[in-house]
């Protein structure tokens, strides 16, 4: 058994490796104001969105055209992975604050 668990542990390295190599942006989310608005990322290549809702209240960043979102409550933090996104630019917003929290996911 012991045998089995080291080589399921051993088959996942490869893919952590990878994960930690990932380009990482940070996103912090607080009541309605973005850290940023505009995230410019390299095409066709993988990337983290490191998601952070310092506020009172809850956020959710959401992209249609990327097909993602997340929810946070306040004080919580969590990753979107994108495997790879073509070039072309990508809004984004909390819907929890339309008016004031929207953005673009550039890939170039």
């Amino acid at each position: 058994m012991k045998k089995t668990c080291l080589v399921a542990l051993l088959a996942c390295l490869p893919a952590l490796a990878a994960a930690e190599d990932m380009p990482t942006y940070k996103l912090e989310m607080k009541d309605g104001v973005l850290s940023t608005n505009r995230i410019v990322v390299a095409a066709d290549k993988p990337f983290r969105l490191e998601l952070k809702n310092t506020g009172k209240t809850a956020a959710e960043f959401e992209s249609l055209p990327l097909r993602k979102e997340k929810v946070l409550a306040p004080g919580a933090e969590s990753v979107i992975v994108f495997r790879k996104i073509s070039a072309g630019e990508y809004k984004f917003f909390d819907e929890f604050h339309l008016k004031t929290a929207q953005g673009v996911i550039i890939a170039k």
